[in-house]
């Protein structure tokens, strides 16, 4: 039998796929937080309240987190590459259309195709990771990718938020839109060929077979639940953070409040040195570290002090982007039959708390102030804590890293 052949280290195909992996996230985020920061802006000029106006965001994570389970199965079907390139063209020629919407019911129609889109990207990244590097390589790349999201949600937000602020949302979007279709124009060129992921007509009888089959791992079930409350936590964090800091005493304006998300380029550092790190120490004894991490930052955000809150924000960045990069391979590396489906669960429970966590954190904020906002991010992280307290006595599998063959009838 012919062995694999895996993408390795220092050669001109890793060189490739990780610029256009890197690149991919970067686009994917880019679009998908590039609202974010314009959620007062939009509460302001369409007459909406913060929960109202985040639909902006959740409208699209609420699809997104949908679509996920069944772009799974699509890659499957008609390969990763083909998915995934259709998904990031589609997505920026929805991201050029957006800055012309005439309101705010067509500006979520658009904002909800995006979901819709972008699903085929998130879906199949880690899996083709998974799949096509070596072993040796697979720690790296991951945390690469995942930093690359964390570069994509800061030039988004960032570039979205102060333009805005000067040239209005309009241009703004249509500016950022540009850079977009440029970086996924690159991500076409370069994305190498896959050699290990072999085409599998399911039947949606299969697919829901090798779902379910995902929750019998004693591991998996509880990663997916970190995923929604990690992710939840933290877009509740920075959904209302650029609410309170717009009013008195902070009275912030759009740019300096955009300006705060440069804190993540921290956790484009953190999740690949993190990634690194668990590759050598082991998976269960880094992720509670990186969870706890997380969790001192959101709770610094309490104190009513703008340096405070700004540090609180910088280490819950660190700390979330290490610890979802931890757990992205661990899904990668527990699910040994059916690895598509585990990343499509894995990233429905992601996008399913950013976009139920973070709209009842709107309504939370309209009731109760950021006291509200902590009720909701803090007691997410809380519970993300014990979750990660659980996974420490995770026992290892016992077998080689490379995806297993499906049982028989799937």
């Amino acid at each position: 039998m012919t062995p694999p052949t895996t993408i390795k280290r220092g050669t001109p195909a890793f060189i490739r796929a990780n610029i256009a992996f890197f690149l991919a996230a970067f686009a994917t985020f880019a679009t998908l937080y590039s609202v974010q920061p314009l959620l007062p802006i939009f509460a302001e000029q369409f007459g909406l309240d913060a929960g109202a106006s985040s639909l902006a965001l959740s409208a699209t994570t609420a699809i997104l987190a949908i679509a996920l389970l069944l772009a799974s199965w699509v890659s499957d079907r008609l390969g990763r590459r083909t998915l995934m390139v259709w998904a990031i063209l589609l997505t920026a020629g929805l991201g050029l259309l957006l800055p012309l919407a005439p309101n705010w019911t067509t500006l979520i129609a658009i904002r909800t195709l995006i979901g819709l889109t972008l699903s085929g990207l998130p879906a199949v990244a880690m899996v083709y990771l998974a799949e096509e590097m070596d072993p040796d390589a697979l720690g790296f790349s991951m945390g690469l990718y995942i930093g690359g999201t964390a570069i994509g949600g800061m030039a988004g937000r960032l570039v979205s938020g102060i333009l805005a602020d000067s040239l209005g949302w309009r241009p703004a979007l249509a500016i950022l839109g540009a850079a977009i279709a440029i970086a996924a124009l690159i991500v076409v060129l370069l994305l190498p060929k896959p050699h290990n992921s072999a085409r599998n007509r399911l039947s949606a009888r299969d697919l829901t077979r090798l779902i379910a089959l995902q929750f019998r791992d004693k591991g998996l079930p509880w990663l997916f639940l970190s995923a929604f409350l990690l992710m939840g936590s933290f877009v509740t964090l920075y959904n209302y953070a650029g609410f309170r800091l717009a009013l008195p005493p902070f009275s912030m304006s759009h740019t300096a409040i955009s300006a705060i998300f440069v804190v993540y380029l921290l956790g484009s550092f953190s999740s690949a040195w993190a990634g690194g790190l668990a590759q050598r120490l082991g998976r269960r004894k880094v992720f509670w570290a990186m969870v706890l991490t997380m969790a001192v930052g959101v709770f610094l955000t309490i104190v009513p002090s703008t340096p405070v809150i700004i540090a609180g924000l910088a280490i819950a960045t660190i700390g979330y982007f290490a610890a979802h990069g931890i757990a992205s391979a661990w899904v990668a590396r527990r699910a040994v039959v059916g690895r598509a489906q585990a990343s499509a669960i894995y990233l429905f429970a992601y996008y399913l708390g950013s976009s139920v966590l973070g709209t009842l954190g709107g309504y939370a904020w309209v009731a109760w102030g950021w006291t509200g906002v902590m009720l909701v991010s803090g007691g997410a992280i809380v519970a993300a804590m014990l979750v990660a307290i659980r996974l420490m006595a995770l026992p290892p599998l016992p077998i080689a890293e490379k995806p297993a063959e499906p049982p028989a009838g799937l």
